[in-house]
């Protein structure tokens, strides 16, 4: 029979490939009809009356675009798509030659972004979309797609403003301890494209935009700054972040006359009647096909969320914490005092780490049910932060799955005859885009005994923790055996965890 690393292993793989620019766009997209052609987006009908047209940005777009022009065919009559410098060259030498586009394609493809920060490549891509978006008329239809790392292909700084004028005023923000959101806040109200501008210039055309989200929750308004949604701020909000960090009297003088020449509420929401903004790819999507592979294995799975965010730290302790629950279910203690402390814990913890949307008491509940007569599946996704420490190599996924080996490390030498011991345990959790930080791998794989296995190589998995090291630990422990290596997925939905329990 498969070991539980070989179903954790599969259940991460099929969760990715379900978000893979290919077979996303081919279960969500369909032409339909030849003499009044339909476009069938997740079975929502779009007419197309007379020329479709495409434009993208974003780190997926690339195979995204490929996929798209396969289903729209003759149809398509141009697109411009702006993707990172390089991608293309390295999508090359991965051997994924379904990512690119074919020779003949009606979709121009300008690299940018450098290090993931605007230039004057993505200006021009940007300023290129814009032509093609204020051109278009009222039977026309453009498709767009975006992806996570969108925003910075899409700089179109409304003039007079200049790209570096626009990128100074970023850099003084966050030197003053802006947060990301507010940074994003500027960014849109300076912006052309951002926060509803492209979805406006297209104006009167239909605006169909297919999104992969990278972002917990998945808010249309934030992922790649809201290029076709409508902004949620004002010009107000602008000028107050502007003020509370000193630098309403610091401005580039472009940067004053855009501002005072702004309306200052935000656009009423009846501008965006023409426009329809689809999730195609997401977290939540991709943890719902783990589960059914789960369920097909044979596993009691539950997903207990697609939003866990939060200290990498903390959301260990989390996940410890669930395992020994369901440890001790299966050992008839689910009812016990031991168990009561353990649903405390984790309340609390869940609590602190405020992820939004979880029920954590309604996953208990259903937790109750669970016996040792079935293996248990949990399944999780987000992103979570680390704080350095150290200057080592690693990523945010080794580090949580070495956090959790040393965890449930020290939950079974506390406890003498810890349930833990009666349980076979496997926790895994990876990127889905392939790359963990600056490392070679996607993530790792964990079991309770992991520290005591890497003792007898004479590896101490603290001393490598604090110094923020996973991956080094990981590549030495055992022959690199518990990397989780997928190489480039050509997608990105954040982070999946998966638990899985068996009686032994």
């Amino acid at each position: 029979s498969m070991s539980l690393r070989e179903h954790a292993l599969s259940l991460f793989r099929s969760a990715v490939d379900t978000v893979r620019p290919a077979p996303m766009l081919k279960r969500a997209v369909k032409l339909q009809g030849d003499r009044c052609p339909q476009l069938l987006v997740k079975g929502q009908a779009f007419p197309v009356k007379r020329d479709l047209y495409l434009v993208g940005f974003g780190k997926a777009v690339l195979g995204m675009a490929a996929a798209a022009e396969e289903i729209l065919g003759e149809h398509l009559v141009r697109g411009i798509i702006n993707v990172p410098l390089g991608i293309q060259e390295s999508l090359q030498r991965a051997g994924m030659q379904e990512m690119l586009l074919k020779p003949d394609s009606k979709i121009q493809v300008i690299e940018g972004a450098k290090n993931n920060l605007p230039d004057p490549e993505a200006l021009k891509g940007a300023v290129a979309i814009q032509e093609l978006a204020e051109g278009l008329t009222v039977d026309d239809l453009l498709l767009v797609l975006i992806s996570g790392g969108g925003s910075a292909l899409l700089p179109a700084p409304i003039p007079p403003i200049l790209l570096k004028e626009k990128e100074k005023l970023t850099k003084m923000l966050a030197s003053r301890g802006a947060a990301i959101q507010e940074l994003n806040i500027v960014r849109k109200t300076l912006s052309l494209l951002k926060g509803g501008g492209l979805a406006r210039l297209a104006y009167p055309a239909r605006v169909v935009s297919l999104i992969l989200s990278d972002v917990i929750g998945d808010p249309l308004d934030i992922i790649a700054s809201g290029p076709t949604a409508a902004s949620s701020h004002s010009v107000q909000d602008c000028l107050q972040i502007l003020a509370k960090y000193n630098l309403l009297h610091h401005l580039p003088k472009s940067v004053e006359t855009v501002l005072s020449s702004s309306p200052t509420k935000p656009t009423a929401l009846e501008d965006y009647s023409h426009v329809c903004n689809i999730i195609i790819g997401s977290n939540t999507l991709a943890l719902d096909e783990a589960k059914r592979q789960a369920e097909g294995l044979g596993y009691a799975t539950l997903i207990l969320s697609a939003a866990v965010c939060g200290e990498v730290g903390r959301v260990a302790t989390l996940y410890c914490q669930l395992i020994r629950l369901v440890c001790l279910g299966f050992a008839g203690l689910g009812e016990g005092t031991l168990s009561d402390d353990v649903r405390g814990n984790l309340l609390q913890l869940a609590a602190e780490l405020e992820i939004p949307g979880l029920n954590l008491a309604e996953f208990l509940q259903a937790l109750r049910g669970l016996g040792p007569e079935r293996p248990v599946c949990i399944l999780a996704g987000g992103e979570t932060t680390v704080q350095l420490q150290g200057t080592g190599k690693g990523g945010r996924n080794q580090e949580l799955a070495l956090r959790v080996g040393l965890g449930l490390h020290r939950a079974q030498a506390v406890e003498t005859s810890s349930p833990l011991g009666r349980c076979e345990i496997v926790f895994l959790s990876g990127g889905t885009d392939g790359q963990d930080g600056p490392t070679e791998a996607a993530g790792a794989f964990c079991s309770p005994e992991l520290v005591d296995e890497a003792l007898q190589e004479g590896l101490g998995v603290e001393a490598f923790l604090s110094n923020n090291d996973s991956y080094t630990f990981f590549s030495q422990f055992q022959g690199g055996h518990h990397l989780l290596v997928t190489g480039l997925t050509g997608t990105n939905v954040m982070d999946i965890q998966a638990i899985l329990i068996r009686a032994t």
